[in-house]
């Protein structure tokens, strides 16, 4: 039975699957990506140690990213931030700027965590020593937001260790290849023994990029392209002619809808108030237009007066609307209405937020936000006409 969790492949079965994943790997596999190179900017030969660092990097931008996206954030994040000790000793502000556009920003502190750690557990003298940086999985591990498929790819990469990996690609290889009608989430256990078995111990590096290769341009979602496929003489799913039903999915929930009003306030001197978000909230540290959750029967311009009212302090007249969208979370979806406001009175003060500064519109880019108000910025500056010769020093509210 297909969908039980004794299910098993046969040995001969299993070196076969290796077989025809690394011969397709070899002339199909996505051999460009420039963390997977030498410095020499050549593929590693077997026994050849590759950048952790790199590696590392595009490892959590990866996750819940596809490649297409990552790759000119990569690109910057190894100009901006060329090594561990720059990246460890730098400021958190300038991690979240550059992280600008990637979402969900948990990822970057947490990775700047991380290389403060590993700098301090691989010394100042040796952290551009590939073979210095820790191979044991349970080390990797115990870093801020690195699971066992991101540690094992990590380890795997780097230094040709035989550690599988699950990620999302992965999955839905291998539950169409058993054809598991169990749903992913307690298929887990399964899919880990199964990818483990799997792997090749000769050659984890090339077999484990093959996996996700696969995943990632045959084996897709919704149009997966099986008459190509290396493994469809072994997949279940393709000889039962139904790899779209797998992997199973759970029912899904509701996906709630707010409704999100958010004050622009700019004062005399043309200068616009923005707030860091506290710490312990969602995008902590990361800057926002002050605004907040509409309520029932409640007017979007009382929204607004009242969110500002309670977040900074003051009282202003909702004016004109500047933008009006939506912002679609994992968990969420935010519909922002945004208005520009007057200032009638009160002394703006964080009562939400870590601290409020007064910023002329052009220094914005200076400060990481997060994606929905990228949208309102970009509003921001063409309903102002900016002139281009204009700038300022911040004044700080705090």
């Amino acid at each position: 039975m297909t969908g039980s969790l004794e299910f098993k492949l046969e040995a001969c079965d299993v070196e076969e699957i290796r077989r025809l994943l690394l011969e397709w790997f070899s002339i199909n596999g996505r051999h460009h990506l420039p963390w997977k190179l030498n410095q020499k900017g050549q593929e590693p030969k077997l026994t050849e140690f590759l950048d952790p660092y790199k590696i590392w990097i595009a490892e959590i931008m990866l996750q819940q990213t596809q490649l297409k996206v990552v790759l000119p954030f990569w690109q910057r994040w190894v100009e901006i931030f060329p090594d561990l000790k720059v990246l460890a000793i730098s400021d958190e502000q300038k991690v979240l700027l550059c992280w600008q556009g990637l979402g969900y920003y948990n990822r970057a502190k947490r990775l700047y965590k991380s290389a403060q750690a590993l700098y301090e557990l691989i010394g100042p003298d040796d952290f551009d020593k590939a073979m210095r940086w820790p191979q044991s999985i349970e080390v990797w591990m115990a870093l801020p937001g690195i699971g066992r498929s991101t540690a094992g790819s990590i380890l795997s990469s780097c230094f040709n260790l035989p550690f599988p990996i699950l990620d999302g690609n992965v999955k839905r290889v291998l539950s169409r290849l058993i054809a598991s009608n169990v749903p992913l989430k307690k298929d887990e256990k399964r899919l880990w023994s199964l990818s483990l078995s799997l792997l090749s111990k000769d050659f984890p590096r090339n077999f484990n990029q093959a996996l996700m290769d696969l995943g990632a341009n045959i084996c897709t979602p919704k149009k997966p392209r099986c008459t190509i496929c290396p493994l469809k003489s072994k997949c279940i799913a393709f000889s039962q002619s139904k790899p779209v039903f797998f992997p199973v999915q759970m029912m899904n929930k509701k996906i709630p809808n707010e409704i999100i009003g958010v004050g622009i306030i700019i004062n005399r001197k043309g200068q616009i108030l923005i707030a860091q978000r506290l710490e312990k909230a969602s995008m902590g540290g990361m800057w926002e237009f002050p605004g907040g959750k509409k309520n029932n029967n409640e007017s979007i311009d009382i929204t607004i007066a009242r969110e500002l009212r309670e977040e900074i302090g003051v009282e202003v007249e909702v004016g004109v609307n500047l933008i009006s969208f939506e912002h679609k979370y994992t968990h969420k979806t935010l519909h922002f209405i945004v208005h520009i406001c007057k200032w009638l009175s009160g002394i703006p003060q964080p009562l939400e937020s870590q601290k409020i500064l007064w910023v002329y519109p052009k220094e914005l880019v200076n400060f990481p936000f997060p994606n929905a108000n990228i949208k309102i910025i970009s509003s921001l500056k063409k309903y102002l006409n900016l002139d281009s010769n204009s700038h300022a020093e911040n004044i700080s509210l705090d």
